[in-house]
């Protein structure tokens, strides 16, 4: 009986019960197995996309290894440039966990917080740390924006600067600080810990640095004695030294600061100096002796090739080193124009001083205790040298930390007298002193036309 239903005609084309039925099995298991590959597809785009999350970085130079140690750091290995963030990252990191995917949501925000070589944060998240970017809470302003001091939620301070936006000039600091030093850790190079990109805003996350820089210890109102002694001067430019010293020589390509002056130089509270703000610096390969750019920097820390000829290299920043040391021993500014005609130009001033024989007073009558004239010496050849006019004459950051730090003192010494030896040495000094004179008048006196 089963069998005469299953052959019977049905109304649909004229087809028998049986085969009607065998239709409709094959078009439920074809519609199944079609449910079930959508469903795999979905899931492999979904994984694709957190993938792409995953190894985004942003405009963050990809490198397969985390620089944890400094000898480990290879700015050379770069990968490409991916997008940055996007708010649709910003909104699923963001996401509730008490929401239905909330363990997979979890997941992708932990690994869109650590994108790269540090930490993305949120917009949200800095505007906690600042009280809303509070002025309360700025702490160095100039051109490249305003810089910001700001608590985590785990109580770790840092600082924040927020880069204007002028003629698309935050974007291009953005990527130059990044390409610098996003992944290079140095005890005297101020640490870049993370970053923020959210619309046209961006902004860089520091380790925050407690004692103000060596400006205002320099230059500011700090009473008839200085805080700073010799021994703590000659520390801060032996860290300096030190810092640079890692950027031309210990990485590759070596990246040339292009701004060294004593803003730049922060200090923590053990008088330990980290130099900072690398948003002029410039990307230097082994093949390249040199880049021409357009010439930026600080009036009176400028090499007078580079501000004539817009050629850049490693010796531009041993120059400006000059200048800052001059800064140091002298407590003057680069350039004072409050001082008389001969003493405005503070490198002109100490060439004159030490040709005359007046080396003694070129120290900072602020320091309480003198430094020894040995001392003194081995100091002010280094000035000389690094401001030497043919920037190929000029030592190497390398051998100007050993020069610094060096027992020995940088003449020949011979057995003499100690007032004979004095008396060479000094005259040695000023023969030299002669010869950077005549060839460094005229570089000078264009560079100051230039920049009037």
């Amino acid at each position: 009986m089963a069998g005469e239903f299953l052959a019977e005609e049905t109304a649909v084309l004229g087809l028998k019960v049986y085969a009607l039925i065998a239709i409709s099995a094959v078009a439920i298991v074809a519609a199944a197995v079609l449910v079930i590959l959508f469903l795999l597809c979905s899931g492999d785009r979904r994984r694709w996309r957190e993938s792409r999350v995953k190894h985004s970085s942003g405009l963050i130079p990809i490198s397969s290894k985390e620089a944890k140690v400094i000898e480990d750091v290879d700015l050379g290995s770069h990968g490409e440039e991916q997008e940055l963030p996007t708010k649709e990252m910003l909104r699923r990191s963001r996401a509730s966990s008490s929401s239905a995917a909330s363990s997979s949501e979890a997941a992708a925000a932990e690994r869109m917080g650590n994108i790269g070589w540090g930490r993305w944060y949120s917009m949200a998240e800095l505007e906690d740390a600042t009280g809303c970017f509070s002025d309360g809470n700025v702490i160095g302003e100039g051109g490249y924006g305003v810089v910001y001091r700001g608590v985590l939620p785990d109580l770790s301070v840092i600082a924040i600067k927020n880069l204007l936006d002028n003629k698309g000039q935050a974007e291009k600091e953005f990527k130059v600080e990044v390409e610098a030093i996003g992944k290079v850790r140095h005890k005297n190079l101020v640490g870049l810990i993370g970053y923020c990109a959210e619309g046209p805003k961006r902004m860089l996350v520091y380790q925050y640095i407690d004692n103000g820089n060596l400006e205002q210890w320099l230059h500011g109102d700090n009473g008839r004695i200085s805080p700073l002694t010799w021994d703590t001067r000659m520390k801060i430019a032996v860290g300096t030294a030190k810092g640079i010293a890692y950027l031309h020589e210990g990485l590759e390509p070596k990246v040339v600061h292009r701004d060294i002056k004593s803003s730049n130089i922060l200090l923590d509270k053990h008088w330990n100096a980290k130099v900072s703000d690398f948003g002029l610096a410039k990307l230097l390969g082994s093949g390249s002796s040199y880049v021409t750019t357009r010439v930026m920097g600080t009036f009176g820390y400028v090499a007078p090739e580079y501000a004539s000829t817009g050629m850049l290299n490693e010796g531009s920043d041993i120059y400006s080193f000059g200048v800052l040391l001059m800064e140091i021993i002298s407590g003057r500014s680069p350039v004072d124009y409050r001082r008389p005609a001969g003493e405005v130009n503070l490198v002109d001033w100490f060439k004159g001083m030490v040709g005359s024989r007046r080396v003694e007073e070129v120290v900072d009558p602020l320091i309480r205790e003198q430094p020894s004239p040995r001392a003194l010496k081995r100091v002010l050849l280094v000035c000389l040298r690094c401001i030497d006019s043919d920037a190929e004459k000029r030592p190497k950051m390398g051998q100007i930390v050993h020069m610094l730090e060096g027992d020995e003192f940088p003449f020949r010494m011979e057995h003499r007298s100690p007032r004979e030896a004095n008396l060479n040495n000094l005259a040695a000094m000023t023969n030299r002193l002669t010869m950077l004179s005549e060839n460094v008048r005229a570089a000078d006196s264009e560079r100051t036309s230039m920049w009037r």
